[in-house]
This record gives C-alpha cells, sequence and structure tokens, in this order.
C-alpha cells in the first residue's frame, strides 16, 4: 500500500458559549494511492469537518494531516493555498461554481491561477471528458444542475490532482441525474489513477468504493460491505 493521505490523532473542538464541543476525537486514517474511500455517517457527525482538514481548509487543534508527506498544519495560508491548487480537487454538493463565469472559464480557473499553460484548451479537453462539448460557453445559470455537477467535476479533475475530496456529490440531484454524476466521477478517478475520498450518508455509494469508514462520536471504525 502507497498513502498518500494520512491523518493522525487530529483533534477538533468548537465552543458553543461556554460549551466546548469536541467534534473530532484523535481520529487517524489514510487513503492510498488509486483508492476509492468512503466516509459516512449522519448529518452533524463531523463529516464536514473533517473534510475541511483533509483539504488544509482548516487546521487541527492537536495530530496531523499530511498530503504526500506534507503536513499541512505546517504550512503558510500561501503554501496550503498553492498546494490544495496543485493536490486536491473537491467536489461540493452545492456545486460552487463562479456564476459569473462561463464552463470553460470555470474549469480553467484551476490552472490559471497556477500560471499553467494552455490552460483553455486543457480545459476545453476536460470539458469534452465529462460530455459538456457543447457547453463551453454556458453560464451556469443556462445549465441544469447535473451538467453544473459535470463542470464542478472538471474542474476538479482538471490539475489531475493527488487527491479528490467529494462532498455528496450527488445530494442535490434527482436519483438517475445523480447516479451518472457518481459514474463519471468513479470512471474518470479509475481512468485517471487518481485517489477519492467521498463523503456521503449513503451506503449504496460506499460500497461502490474500495473501502468506507464510519464517523460516529468524533472517530473512524472500517465499515464491513
Amino acid at each position: 500500500m502507497n498513502p498518500i493521505l494520512k491523518v493522525h490523532r487530529a483533534c477538533k473542538c468548537f465552543h458553543q458559549g461556554n460549551h466546548r464541543v469536541e467534534v473530532l476525537e484523535h481520529l487517524s486514517m489514510q487513503a492510498n494511492a488509486k483508492e476509492k474511500l468512503a466516509i459516512l455517517g449522519p448529518s452533524g457527525c463531523g463529516k464536514s469537518t473533517l473534510l475541511s482538514l483533509l483539504a488544509g481548509l482548516d487546521k487541527p487543534d492537536v495530530g496531523t494531516v499530511e498530503l504526500e508527506g506534507n503536513n499541512l498544519a505546517q504550512l503558510s495560508e500561501d503554501e496550503r493555498s498553492r498546494l490544495r491548487s496543485k493536490k486536491i480537487g473537491i467536489v461540493f454538493q452545492q456545486y460552487h461554481l463562479m456564476r459569473n463565469l462561463t464552463a470553460i472559464e470555470n474549469v480553467g480557473l484551476p490552472m490559471e491561477i497556477l500560471g499553467l499553460p494552455d490552460y483553455a484548451e486543457r480545459a476545453r479537453m476536460a470539458l469534452k471528458e465529462v460530455g459538456l462539448s457543447h457547453r463551453v460557453a454556458h453560464f451556469p445559470s443556462e445549465m441544469s444542475g447535473g451538467e453544473c455537477q459535470r463542470v464542478a467535476i472538471a474542474r476538479a479533475l482538471v490539475t489531475r490532482p493527488a487527491l479528490v475530496l467529494a462532498d455528496e456529490p450527488s445530494g442535490n440531484l434527482d436519483q438517475k441525474t445523480g447516479e451518472e454524476v457518481m459514474d463519471l466521477l468513479f470512471n474518470l478517478c479509475s481512468e485517471h489513477g487518481l485517489t477519492l475520498v467521498l463523503v456521503t450518508h449513503n451506503r449504496e455509494l460506499a460500497k461502490r468504493c474500495d473501502r468506507a469508514l464510519l464517523l460516529k462520536d468524533g472517530a473512524l471504525n472500517k465499515l464491513g460491505k
């Protein structure tokens, strides 16, 4: 096994007035290269908090999160941002597309920020991969929810990141469209050899992954298929 993502005894708490809420308690996990890993749990169990730590959007109070040997908490904000742009692709439930940008501009944005050459052509190819060659010049408001999520997947995968984080990516879609979007995400991650961490409450989706972990009471436990 070749772990690219390691979390060691991570803790995260929040304060509500004088009350301290432990969301994650000494949580440890790893994800291996090319693996598809599901993290299951009900709403409010800390899945979004964990995802923020894995993406380097937040820091654990205690413990470490490492991506390809980089301890995210030891990096500056700029260093974390650049590492995230290069190494992490994120697919959100709410798409999070820039409303004033076309599909091709949304997909090309990560590469443009990194100063990569030929980003427009690479964005065009990424949209072709998700079946949206006919939508390159369309704005999010001119596309369906399923199409917006396909644009979001193209944007997340266009830099060929080491790690793809997906947060309930089919949660806003009807069943048929959601299944099509998930088929696309799984297939593209397999085709390009990308590691996928899927955060979901859907056990059927979790069964499609190589492993599934259940987040409960701030800790992760192995979940059998």
